[in-house]
């Protein structure tokens, strides 16, 4: 019996999607730069973390993911979650109006990294001693009633695993009244059980070469869950706060203490 079928089947569905998403990213490129043309980049307007939530959610919904979530997001934390792919991004923006603190070379990536910058997203760079001067700009817009989300692992991982977290990150949740959230994350296809290897951004894998693989893939659903906050004691320090979100995430994710303790480290290149 000829599979022609499900294979033209497969091709439409994946001409379709990567139109959908071309068009989506066109779309937010057109509404960002009217933003960076009526406003400054100190003041952008009330209204944008909504939109930019509403960009994310349709951006989830063009690529054909599905979101499957448990749990809330919690007020006055620090966001910390497992790192898979640049997918993480979209799937934890469409859940609420989060900002995110990305390595600095996502700064100079076309298109992806103006579009970051406009929306408000927190760069730092690797091995650079900039880690107190994000600490206090991300503790006060959280103390604000902002949400933000960091990847303390810095690196992507296939999802076997979670990577050892970057402590000094944590002490922005040491502040009075603020605590951590550990979010797990992890992706499937939707007729299996996860993790599916099959879209992790990880080695020397282009970032259009890992979207060509995201618009083919048969089903793809991403596994939020919202864990219970962390509000660290007066004893507690940074070293200490990031070794118990790690291993919540790790319990969430039904993977033992031991796995992925080392990242496979990627291109920084997006392409």
């Amino acid at each position: 019996m000829s599979n022609s079928g499900p294979r033209r089947a497969a091709a439409l569905t994946t001409l379709w999607r990567g139109l959908r998403y071309f068009e989506h990213v066109t779309t937010g490129i057109l509404i960002l730069g009217w933003v960076r043309l009526v406003s400054r980049a100190e003041a952008r307007p009330a209204w944008l973390p909504a939109l930019v939530q509403w960009w994310y959610r349709r951006a989830c919904r063009a690529l054909g993911v599905r979101v499957e979530v448990t749990g809330t997001i919690a007020e006055r934390c620090l966001l910390v979650c497992n790192h898979i792919t640049w997918l993480d991004v979209l799937v934890l923006g469409a859940q609420g109006q989060l900002g995110f603190l990305s390595k600095s070379e996502v700064r100079h990536w076309p298109v992806i990294g103006w579009m970051s910058a406009v929306v408000g997203t927190l760069f730092i760079a690797r091995g650079a001693n900039q880690v107190g001067a994000v600490t206090t700009e991300i503790g006060a817009r959280i103390a604000r009633g902002g949400s933000l989300v960091i990847f303390p692992e810095g690196t992507t991982t296939d999802g076997d695993g979670v990577a050892r977290f970057y402590p000094p990150l944590f002490a922005i949740a040491l502040q009075p009244g603020l605590g951590v959230q550990p979010v797990a994350l992890c992706y499937r296809c939707t007729d299996a059980p996860p993790p599916d290897r099959s879209i992790a951004y990880v080695g020397d894998q282009t970032l259009a070469a890992n979207l060509w693989g995201v618009l083919r893939h048969p089903g793809l659903a991403a596994r939020v869950q919202f864990l219970t906050p962390i509000h660290p004691g007066p004893e507690a320090g940074p070293r200490s706060l990031s070794g118990q979100a790690r291993l919540a995430i790790l319990s969430a994710l039904g993977l033992p203490e031991t796995a992925g303790r080392r990242g496979r480290p990627r291109a920084a290149r997006p392409g």
